[in-house]
């Protein structure tokens, strides 16, 4: 009898010693997403997003997600572009990461798609909104990356076949550049970017070969890049930069914007009657503006 109480007293000193381990949280997976925001709730608890397809995960569709965070979804409107993260467990889904990319010009007839809205032009010390684009070697980049440094960039497509328009651009920014480069002790916070706007065409690959042409196998201080027609639909009303996709051609003015280091618009060069000395000097005073 001695001995079963000295065991029965020893089994409830074990039990007093454990306590239930916490929960365990339920394993989740997040996956990188874009797509194109089609309809809100009134509670904002779902969105309903037409996707790109989301690598190693599913192919491109229209479906409703779930919003843990409504916060997530402020300032996001229907026709929105946007990129997010789909955050997958065991029993339950849903979005976070929300980041607004720019918003859908939708008026397409005829094969005809216009870019272009009545809308304020920034002005010189305006901040000019970020945007994302896809770099020549596939990376996605931001404009704002390159704050800290004086940012020239101009649009073109290469495909373009009047010499005084996109080739004229790439060719001043090329003599911009050697006209830089070759002066004593020059500033070195600065960049050249040259933004494609005709997607479907220009890819990393043929980017890559336009712009070893342009600048001779020197890629230092320009990078090319295509962007969306979303985004264009985003940048062109700011810069008063007029874009016509129709069929298999694009017409289109000309815009050459200098940035100062804390990406606020410096300079915008209209036209194609500007000279590299005057994009030149652009550059250099926008490098000495003191960066935040």
């Amino acid at each position: 009898m001695k001995f079963l109480k000295c065991f029965y007293a020893l089994l409830l000193l074990a039990f007093a010693g454990c306590k239930p381990d916490s929960p365990a949280v339920p394993p989740t997976k997040s996956y990188n997403a874009h797509g194109i925001v089609r309809q809100i709730s009134e509670d904002r608890r779902t969105v309903k997003i037409q996707h790109d397809a989301i690598a190693g995960y599913m192919p491109a569709m229209t479906m409703d997600f779930n919003v843990k965070d409504t916060n997530e979804l402020k300032n996001i409107s229907p026709s929105d572009e946007i990129t997010f993260k789909l955050v997958v467990g065991e029993n339950d889904s849903w979005i976070e990461g929300v980041h607004f990319e720019s918003h859908v010009i939708e008026d397409v007839t005829n094969n005809t798609v216009i870019i272009h809205m009545p809308t304020a032009e920034l002005k010189p010390g305006d901040l000019l909104p970020d945007c994302s684009l896809t770099a020549e070697n596939g990376d996605r980049i931001r404009l704002s990356d390159f704050r800290g440094k004086a940012l020239a960039f101009t649009f073109f497509y290469s495909r373009c076949p009047l010499p005084d328009y996109c080739p004229r651009m790439s060719k001043n920014l090329s003599e911009t550049r050697k006209l830089i480069l070759d002066i004593p002790n020059a500033p070195t916070n600065w960049q050249l970017l040259s933004i494609s706007f005709d997607p479907q065409f220009d890819s990393p690959a043929v980017l890559t070969a336009y712009a070893n042409f342009y600048r001779s196998g020197d890629a230092s201080h320009w990078l090319f890049a295509v962007a969306s027609t979303n985004t264009i639909a985003s940048l062109a009303p700011q810069l008063d930069l007029e874009v016509l996709y129709e069929n298999e051609g694009i017409t289109h003015n000309l815009r050459t914007v200098v940035l100062d280091t804390q990406g606020r618009i410096f300079r915008q060069l209209d036209g194609n009657r500007w000279t590299p000395q005057q994009l030149a000097d652009a550059i250099l005073a926008a490098a000495k503006m003191p960066a935040q």
